[in-house]
């Protein structure tokens, strides 16, 4: 329920297809009040039952009056509950409620400057004039009875209107994306002066109430987590060993796909620091035996997701008393798996941190991160004292440095790739450059290339080096690096990495290229 998560305040946003519905809930819980994204099909009496402080209704790509487009429930709007739309919202609640919307005669896409000519409560405290983001075909072209209009723009006449009585207020903008500078003032508005929250969510109390929810869950049993040396598995493993100690086990494999000094750190941290029954599995040589001779990227994938199934489900098998299965589940990868039953958004992939594992074991899943963003996972790990190196670590792919060499797989071209790689790490670290861009890493190309060293003809490896700027890995962009970092980087690699004499710069982006190579 919503409202064991938000300790009593929380809002919900109904999903009718939009890709920001996410972000909407992101930004409300970035002005301290709990946001959970819902099905537009939940009914009053399932609001009533979470004790929504407010609604807030998304945007989506149907039109209303359209054959089978997504509706909510009409009783939302009697419940006394203020209600805000947006975009798709606004249309569907000024349709529902006896206003007519039809296809503008000329579509806005993208900046628009508002007109506001009311300023009492949603826009109370900004200017007259608002940039703002639109996105939309289709506009309110008769309001119901009841209401008012607060903000237009040249091509859009009720681009903000209000029904104090419903307690309905409506935009045809989103708020919700930066493109809207003063989007988070809007949304505050709303939740403060309109739904009366006070902003009680807090990660200190995520952590009260979750610790004691997992120590009532589990009582005597014990716990296994798969402890990756990730932001998300080594947040969940200091906070479940909070809630239960040592019945928590934590199982860290190392596949021998890691990069330099990787095990040691994490048995550093978990073992030696926060004193964890941590069990290290080292099976490098099945998982490089096995990759011998595999080119293709999504085979390298599968065989070392297989092979992680069978290593953890033996090290799982000796522990004796173990009932619950811990997974680092965020609340984004809930929502791709098409984890809000009833939503109309397509399913863009599907997570399964260990796979079939809690089936196949008769293991329980216990998931205290499932309602958190990545950013919320990191102010908990900061809250928990874990290092920042860990709580900060840019993203490493599952498959580690394998997915990282193009082509085949060997303990030589790990070498490289894995003394490449800690090259690059040390000088955007020593450059103070590693907390200013997303992600950094090096490649190793599947070809040569002829060189000069002293007076010798050479005719070695290439590496790539790639490192990003991103919001939110769904796109980005080549950073942009000093010049002298850049040269600083391949010098040492060409002279420290035996068996390498060229690196490149990547400086494509995403889309059309994706960050990690394969």
């Amino acid at each position: 329920m919503a409202d064991e998560h938000a300790g009593g305040e929380c809002l919900l946003v109904l999903d009718f297809g939009s890709q920001y519905a996410l972000l909407i809930a992101r930004r409300v819980r970035e002005a301290r009040v709990y946001a959970e994204v819902v099905p537009h099909t939940i009914t009053p009496e399932e609001v009533l039952a979470r004790g929504a402080s407010g609604l807030i209704l998304s945007g989506g790509p149907a039109s209303v009056y359209a054959e089978g487009a997504p509706r909510c429930d009409e009783g939302l709007f009697r419940l006394g509950i203020p209600v805000l739309g947006i975009c798709y919202g606004l249309q569907l609640a000024c349709q529902t409620l006896g206003g007519k919307v039809r296809q503008a005669s000329r579509r806005e896409y993208g900046r628009a400057v508002l007109e506001v000519a009311e300023h009492g409560d949603l826009f109370h405290g900004l200017g007259d004039h608002l940039a703002v983001w639109m996105s939309h075909g289709d506009q309110v072209a008769e309001l119901p009875d009841g209401f008012d209009t607060l903000a237009s723009t040249d091509t859009c006449a009720h681009a903000a209107v209000r029904n104090l009585e419903a307690k309905y207020w409506g935009i045809q903008f989103h708020p919700e994306v930066t493109h809207t500078p003063q989007g988070a003032e809007i949304l505050s508005n709303f939740l403060y002066r309109i739904a009366g929250c006070e902003g009680t969510w807090e990660m200190t109390q995520f952590i009260e109430r979750t610790v004691q929810e997992v120590r009532e869950r589990a009582g005597q049993a014990r716990v296994v987590l798969g402890l990756s040396g990730g932001v998300d598995s080594s947040v969940e493993a200091v906070l479940l060993s909070r809630a239960i100690g040592e019945r928590l086990i934590c199982i860290f494999v190392d596949n021998g796909l890691l990069r330099a000094q990787e095990a040691e750190r994490v048995e550093s941290v978990f073992r030696e620091h926060f004193r964890m029954n941590l069990r290290v599995v080292d099976a490098s040589e099945k998982f490089i035996s096995r990759l011998a001779g595999v080119e293709e990227p999504e085979e390298k994938r599968k065989i070392i997701g297989h092979s992680f199934i069978e290593v953890f489900k033996e090290a799982a098998a000796d522990i004796e008393g173990a009932r619950f299965l811990a997974q680092g589940t965020l609340y984004p990868d809930v929502i791709e798996s098409a984890g809000i039953e009833g939503g109309v958004a397509a399913v863009i992939k599907t997570h399964h941190n260990v796979g079939g594992l809690p089936e196949e074991l008769g293991f329980e899943l216990i998931e205290p991160l499932r309602y958190l963003f990545k950013d919320e996972v990191r102010r908990i790990g900061e809250t928990l004292g874990l290092p920042r190196e860990v709580v900060w670590r840019h993203p490493f792919p599952g498959p580690g440095l394998a997915v990282r060499i193009v082509g085949a797989v060997t303990p030589e071209r790990l070498r490289i790739v894995r003394d490449a790689d800690d090259v690059l790490m040390e000088e955007i670290i020593a450059a103070g450059y590693y907390d200013r861009i997303a992600q950094a890493f090096a490649v190793l190309l599947p070809l040569r290339t002829v060189g000069v060293m002293g007076d010798e003809r050479t005719y070695e490896h290439v590496i790539a080096i790639r490192c990003v700027d991103s919001e939110d890995f769904m796109t980005a962009d080549w950073s942009r690096l000093p010049d002298e970092l850049l040269g600083r980087v391949s010098n040492r690699i060409i002279n420290e990495v035996r068996g390498v004499n060229r690196v490149c710069y990547d400086i494509s982006s995403k889309p059309p290229s994706t960050i990690e190579w394969e």
